[in-house]
Parts: C-alpha cells; structure tokens; sequence
C-alpha cells in the first residue's frame, strides 16, 4: 500500500485504536500538517509530550503511522507520518464477531462526533475568520431517491470530486477546510 492510497480496516483492534478522540486528532494533525515528532504534535494539541508518545507508539503498533527516520537530525529525534492518506472501514465488516460489532458501532458514532465538533468550531469562531471566509462555507442536505447501487455511484462521485480539490499546496489565502459528505438510507 502507498501513503496515497486509502487503508481498509478490517481489524476491530486497529479500529479501537483509531477511535480514540486524541488519536484521531493526532492523525488529522498528520494529514493536514504532515510529519512530525511527538514535541510538535504536543504542542499543536496542547497535551504532554509522554502522554502523546504513548498514542503515537499505539498507532505505530496498528500500522496507522510509522517513523520516517530519514527526517530525523540525530539518533534521539523521532518522526512520524501517516502510512496512508487515509482509512475506511464498514460495520458490515465486524457484524460476525459481537465484541468486533461493538468496536465498528462505537468508532461510527465517535467518528460522527468528530465530524460534528469540527463544524461546531467553525460556528463558534471568531468573526473575524468567518468574515475572511464570507458566505463560502457550505452545508447541503438532499432526499433522494435511490437504489443501493446508485448511492454507491454518488458516494464515489462525491470522493472524485473532493480527491480533484485534495492536494493542493497550502499557503496564501489557502487555509485548511474540513469537508465531509454522509449518504445514508433514511426517513424524513
């Protein structure tokens, strides 16, 4: 697997791992920022230098991040980056295994979380930020009518879009944008 590739998780322990809020985070710090030591991820979560080694030696153990050890100045100094450019996982995956169905369900809804707290520190920014960005910030919500296969055509769709916007340097008037997209069967 390339670090441009998605990673499918498939393993209810990897899955645990990844669920844990100060984890995710210091996966998204790696994603956006790129690599980094525990010192630098400390400071740009606000915890404890020990406290952030001790997640980072949890991800490495799962195979989310490694050691990029080319970037170190000498034998003390530790790096890491992200394996891939992201994960995905379903609860189909886990549903044979009742222990592994409870860690797909509980990853979902603190994903979910995740997701929602991001928008609600948009919202309780400063409105000097808000007025940088004008009316550019969006939300959308549709009903559709579709069949499985259909919104799995719109869920790929939606990724080749955002995929197109992805790599793009950061720097001048580009700021960082959170961007995400649910499609889900439901009642109105």
């Amino acid at each position: 697997m390339t670090r441009d590739e998605v990673r499918p998780i498939t393993d209810a322990r990897v899955l645990a791992a990844l669920a844990h809020p100060l984890r995710r985070r210091l996966m998204d710090v790696l994603k956006v920022q790129g690599p980094a030591t525990a010192s630098t991820l400390a400071a740009a979560t606000g915890q404890a230098v020990g406290n952030i080694s001790h997640h980072l030696r949890v991800l490495g153990d799962c195979a989310l991040i490694e050691e990029a050890p080319e970037l170190a100045r000498d034998r003390r100094e530790r790096w890491w980056r992200l394996v891939s450019r992201g994960v995905r996982w379903s609860t189909q995956d886990f549903r044979d295994d009742p222990a592994a169905a409870a860690v797909a369900e509980a990853a979902e809804s603190l994903n979910l979380e995740h997701h929602t707290q991001q928008v609600r520190a948009w919202f309780a920014a400063p409105e000097e930020e808000k007025q940088r960005w004008g009316d550019s910030a969006f939300s959308t919500d549709q009903w559709l009518h579709l069949t499985p296969d259909e919104l799995r055509q719109v869920s790929e769709e939606i990724r080749a879009v955002l995929d197109r916007w992805r790599d793009r340097p950061a720097g001048g008037e580009r700021g960082t944008v959170y961007v995400y997209a649910y499609g889900v069967p439901g009642k109105p």
